[in-house]
């Protein structure tokens, strides 16, 4: 590379010169010149000051029309978004093998087409041959999806500047799609990142809600580059587990709405079913009660759920080592809760196998339902069924105190809406329901009496 000459510009005029002289030969001032840093080929390169078109700016105060939220037939799934598909949002859907999330957006795709709205349904791991033998399974035959299986970029791109801009535009899955501008198979963290930008920038720039369906790893992390989450509006999750029929839909990331709302799917013959009422779903089977056993009313966004704990208390014999199982809850808090059991309450788990299970495979991360594992590990130790149609909720400090928990009056309303008529919980929460007694705990102590003590 050519060693940059040296100049010097005079700061009177402003004319250049290559060699420092004391006087400017343009405008004759005295001792003008300065000796001016040479620009590099790299900056030289890479100068974006100049060259672009001019950027249009909005005021934020400035009266204008937002976007409208389009609705997709499906209300657990607009439950989930925020209120429906926002019109140039990219939407990145995870989720296991073979939980439905093609079976979600066939059915959303179907019922938002025969409302007159134009989708493009692109597959890139099925013939439309095997996606029209779905839809005649589901019953949506009928409706006018526009189908393709495809795995170029630039092919779908082609194709969609001559037709109709669609409503809607389903990629199954991100994965598959390839480009030519870039080398690499498909699936590769470059082809990832630049597939999804050339898509995501035609959703942007003609008003078209894209979803994206991504592959997950075996920790249940969306595979392929972190920075594809960072590029879509709404990253979601279908959840659940394939031997039970409920499918939770959970929003992660969600720029247009809230992030702890939940859609309820139930998995039947002929697809998903919403279900309006989950905590049915969790508490199916309750006929008579149970040692054990404690009811827990979740709280998933805004929509209570209420759901079973179950506890079970083997006794071994001296010297064997105990076993500790939890399906449902977090390990660490269980060891926690039990070590406040033996330090405040004076139990003796020690020489016992504790086993505890969420039921329906629910999977809970409240910590409100401290209370309500503890009354379900003191009944199955006790052998004694807690209160009929009661609930419990409430989180236990490492001292044994009943801490407040949020939105416990709501929680309970729900509750009593399902027919439970008792409640126990920290002091300070109202029943907010004439139809639910409600009785205020302070310490762990005091259930422990009220489950041991009159025994």
């Amino acid at each position: 590379m050519a060693k940059p000459k040296k100049r010097y510009v005079c700061q009177a005029c402003g004319s250049v010169s290559h060699r420092w002289q004391g006087q400017c030969a343009d405008c004759a001032e005295w001792n003008t010149l300065v000796e001016d840093a040479p620009a590099t080929v790299f900056s030289m390169k890479h100068d974006l000051s100049s060259g672009g078109r001019a950027v249009e700016f909005v005021d934020l105060d400035k009266p204008g029309a937002l976007p409208t939220r389009q609705p997709t037939g499906l209300a657990e799934f607009d439950r989930a978004l925020g209120g429906g598909l926002v019109p140039g949002s990219a939407i990145l859907l995870g989720g296991d093998p073979g939980i439905g999330k093609s079976t979600l957006l066939l059915q959303a795709a179907a019922k938002i087409a025969r409302e007159g709205r134009g989708v493009v349904y692109v597959s890139g791991e099925e013939a439309t041959a095997q996606v029209r033998m779905r839809a005649a399974r589901l019953g949506l035959s009928d409706a006018p999806v526009k189908l393709a299986a495809a795995t170029g970029v630039r092919d779908i791109l082609t194709t969609l500047g001559s037709i109709d801009t669609p409503g809607l535009l389903v990629i199954d899955s991100i994965q598959t799609m390839h480009s030519d501008t870039i080398e690499g198979a498909p699936g590769t963290v470059s082809q990832v990142r630049g597939c999804a930008f050339e898509l995501i920038r035609y959703a942007k720039e003609n008003g078209v809600a894209l979803v994206l369906v991504g592959h997950v790893t075996k920790d249940g992390n969306i595979a392929g580059p972190r920075v594809l989450e960072h590029m879509v509006d709404v990253v979601m999750s279908f959840e659940g587990e394939r031997s039970h029929q409920y499918r939770i839909l959970r929003a992660l990331k969600n720029r247009f709405g809230a992030v702890d709302e939940i859609g309820v799917f139930a998995m039947a013959g002929e697809g998903l079913e919403e279900v309006d009422n989950p905590s049915m779903l969790f508490l199916s089977g309750r006929d008579e009660p149970m040692a054990g056993s404690a009811v827990f009313p979740a709280i998933e966004g805004t929509r209570p759920v209420l759901v079973e704990i179950q506890a079970l208390i083997v006794r071994l014999q001296s010297g064997a080592t105990p076993r500790r199982a939890v399906v449902g809850w977090d390990s660490g808090r269980l060891a926690m809760l039990l070590a406040v059991l033996e330090s405040r309450c004076g139990l003796n788990f020690s020489s016992a196998e504790v086993y505890l299970n969420v039921a329906g495979g629910y999977r809970l991360s409240d910590p409100a339902a401290d209370l309500a594992v503890a009354a379900a590990l003191v009944s199955a130790m006790a052998d004694r069924p807690l209160p009929p149609r009661s609930v419990w909720l409430g989180e236990v400090s490492l001292a044994g105190e009943i801490r407040p928990v949020a939105h416990g009056g709501l929680r309970l309303r729900e509750a009593a809406k399902l027919g439970f008529d008792r409640g126990f919980g920290p002091a300070d929460v109202k029943a907010g329901s004439a139809a639910l007694t409600y009785d205020g705990l302070t310490q762990l102590a005091n259930l422990v009496d009220r489950i041991i003590g009159s025994s």
